[in-house]
């Protein structure tokens, strides 16, 4: 019975760095926009790419003191200016070089995702595609409207999704 025992704890000790490895995905919706965001008509006269407006980069900024030593070791953003310049303080400080993936490359994204087995990755997308990406890695049902910049979802490696709303 003492053997049994031992093993049992030793398999346990086993496990443990195997559970502390495990991959980490943060997904964010990119900072505010200058034009006023998706929801506004603005976008078709300002064009598609604009930057982040005052509140954006004070946000921006925020994922740095938030996100500084979360151990991300990838960065993925769309090819769009906003996600880009979402990342780009907390890429700076960590060290990191962002990868864009063409926002409707769903698949892609996923498979870059997926080839971190350690560490996290932060994923900068859009109020459309934060949903289906999250969806996609095995998390929660979500949602994102237009106006809302507030939400840091974290998916675990087993699909458990926790959102968390901060303020700049």
């Amino acid at each position: 019975m003492k053997r049994v025992w031992m093993f049992a704890l030793t398999m346990c000790a086993m496990m443990v760095p195997v559970v502390a490895e495990a991959q980490m995905v943060i997904v964010v919706r990119h900072a505010e926009r200058a034009d006023g965001g998706a929801g506004t008509g603005a976008a078709m006269t300002s064009g598609n790419d604009p930057e982040l407006s005052e509140a954006g980069k004070a946000r921006a900024q925020k994922l740095v003191a938030m996100l500084g030593d979360a151990g991300i070791v990838a960065i993925y953003t769309t090819q769009y200016r906003r996600t880009k310049d979402t990342a780009a303080p907390l890429a700076a400080k960590i060290g990191v070089t962002s990868e864009a993936v063409l926002s409707g490359d769903l698949p892609a994204l996923v498979e870059r995702i997926k080839s971190h087995k350690t560490g996290s990755v932060l994923v900068v997308g859009h109020s459309n595609t934060v949903p289906q990406i999250i969806k996609a890695l095995g998390g929660s049902a979500v949602t994102v409207g237009d106006d809302e910049y507030d939400s840091l979802f974290f998916v675990a490696p087993n699909g458990t999704t926790t959102r968390i709303r901060f303020k700049p």
